[in-house]
Order: C-alpha cells, then structure tokens, then sequence
C-alpha cells in the first residue's frame, strides 16, 4: 500500500541556477509554434523550460538569455515581466 507521504515528488531544474528544486516551486515557459508563454497549468505542449520564482533567477535568466536558448525560439522580454509578477511577497 502506497502512503500519502511515499508519493513520488518530481523534480526540474531550473535554467538560470541550474539547481534542482520540486516543480511545484517552479515557472515552467513553454515554446509552440514559436510562440514562448508562461504555463501555469504546468500542461502546455511545446517545448519547456523551468526558472525559480526568485527575482534573482528571473534577472539572470534575462540577462543571459537562457530561456531563449533552451527553448529554441525568441522571447520576449514580457515574459520575465510576466514571470516576475507569480513571485509571491
């Protein structure tokens, strides 16, 4: 029998600090069709990439460009915009 406690817990690793954290802690990016959008149902499909919810993963991931790169499509710079916005207080 299998116990509430024994479930398994997925984990991802988020592109800017490369740390592996559960994915519910994470913004999960999506590219289709070209097009990059934040997908907080976590159910998109596309190609995925995940970022912390931290200011200071949002910024490098900015900086640097990485959700371009692992998404293999352009993105805006809304989308940090966006993703700066589920940070909780």
């Amino acid at each position: 029998m299998e116990r509430k406690s024994d479930k398994h817990i997925p984990l991802r690793m988020c592109v800017a600090c490369r740390t592996m954290r559960p994915q519910e802690e994470l913004i999960r990016v999506v590219c289709s069709n070209g097009v990059a959008e934040i997908d907080s149902e976590k159910k998109k499909f596309g190609r995925g990439a995940y970022i912390c919810r931290s200011a200071e993963c949002i910024a490098r991931a900015a900086k640097k460009n990485v959700l371009a790169r692992h998404l293999k499509c352009s993105v805006p710079k809304e989308i940090y915009a966006a993703a700066g916005e589920t940070i909780p207080e």
